[in-house]
């Protein structure tokens, strides 16, 4: 079994659990789906993929029992959905069974019985989108500078300005992302100057929202409030420097993220590439 969180701008105390018995990428796509319509609204999303046994779910049903989480689950396994309710109503969990009730019409409806086997589609398209998964994580923060020229889009910003929550969904539609941190007064590589400028987007966010933010990690850190990170003062200064680098790269997109879902912005994001013809191959939902 793997677990990914997925934080959002804030961090939030509302916790939503994905679960399922494969990758779990059509129950995630179908609660930030409907999260969208919930745009003041916030929460946690952590994915458990590949959870195939009794002894895997159960520490994940107990965490969010504790953390009176939402538990959002897609298992084909009878066992396990039959094992889920009966723990639900145990440990007195919000659930979902986003396909249990799907396998159940379909199964009337062909008058055929269901496979119940967890399977993955391995096509072309799977292998591109966990080679873009992978690209993602070996380029962020800048990590891997010389993989600026091999990727569909590089993001440019200041600290928490959803650089790799974004690399990763972004990632996850099969594009190959890189991010960069931004830093007051500490020069870009040289290898972003090389790369192609339509490729290339800087994130923005207005400055008191952002000292909230960080407020907030440093909270979550157990660090003081007053810490530098979190200092409007000094926040300005490096979104000021930040601008300056925009302003120095006029074809760069730069993308104001205030108060935005990752999920609208990497809509944004998703559209300067369409325009962009032949810059990136954009992955259809």
């Amino acid at each position: 079994m793997t677990s990914r969180r997925y934080p959002g701008a804030v961090l939030e105390s509302r916790r939503i659990h994905i679960l399922s018995d494969s990758t779990g990428e059509t129950a995630e796509r179908a609660v930030r789906s409907a999260m969208m319509q919930f745009p003041r609204a916030g929460a946690r999303i952590e994915l458990h993929t590949r959870v195939r046994t009794k002894e895997a779910l159960r520490p994940v049903l107990e965490s969010a029992a504790s953390e009176g989480a939402l538990v959002v689950f897609t298992f084909v396994s009878p066992e396990l959905r039959e094992y889920m309710h009966a723990s639900s109503r145990e440990l007195r969990i919000e659930t979902l069974d986003l396909i249990g009730s799907l396998i159940g019409k379909l199964a009337v409806y062909l008058d055929c019985e269901p496979a119940n086997t967890p399977s993955v589609g391995l096509t072309e398209d799977y292998f591109r989108r966990i080679e873009a998964v992978e690209f993602a994580v070996k380029s962020d923060d800048g990590k891997e500078p010389r993989n600026f020229k091999k990727a569909d889009v590089v993001l440019c910003g200041v600290s928490r300005t959803s650089k790799t929550p974004l690399s990763t969904l972004l990632a996850q539609r099969g594009l190959k992302v890189a991010n960069q941190l931004i830093v007051r007064g500490v020069p870009l590589p040289h290898e972003l100057e090389d790369t192609l400028p339509e490729r290339v987007v800087g994130l923005t966010i207005d400055v008191d929202h952002l000292v909230e933010i960080r407020k907030a990690r440093l909270k979550q850190l157990g660090m003081p409030s007053d810490a530098s990170y979190g200092v409007r003062e000094l926040v300005l200064q490096e979104l000021d420097y930040a601008h300056s680098l925009f302003r120095a790269h006029p074809k760069w997109h730069v993308i104001d993220v205030t108060g935005k879902a990752i999920e609208e912005t990497a809509s944004v994001i998703l559209e300067v590439l369409k325009e962009n013809a032949g810059l990136g191959k954009v992955a259809s939902d």
